[in-house]
């Protein structure tokens, strides 16, 4: 049985493939998924709809993700992520619970956006 640590270095692996939709495969199918930004998604047939989205809006808008550091134990793990924008950096983590080698739970939190313009 792989850890949650295992699966969510897998999980960074393959969404640095640049194809999310690739990621479904980890997550268990009453799988919690909650963004900030789009909201929650419910099971793997949400989480795969959202991850299609994320494709579009990811590439259209030039933003990728990279993992600077991931750690946890037992059932549980963290990733603490960057996402390259075209207006800079934005930092961000999140949390995620595996059992039985899924993800049953994936909640990402993210700092605001730092306004570097002076006026």
């Amino acid at each position: 049985m792989k850890s949650a640590i295992d699966v969510i270095k897998k999980f960074w692996e393959i969404q640095d493939e640049g194809d999310y939709t690739k990621v479904i495969v980890l997550f268990s199918e009453d799988a919690l998924f909650e963004d900030p930004v789009y909201g929650n998604f419910n099971g793997k047939a949400e989480i795969l709809e959202f991850m299609k989205k994320m494709n579009k809006e990811m590439s259209s808008r030039n933003i990728t993700f990279r993992a600077i550091r991931i750690d946890g134990g037992g059932d549980v793990a963290w990733a603490q992520w960057i996402a390259d924008t075209p207006d800079g950096e934005l930092e961000g983590c999140g949390l995620y619970k595996v059992e039985n080698g899924l993800m049953t739970y994936y909640k990402d939190y993210m700092n605001a956006p730092s306004n570097s313009k002076e006026d």
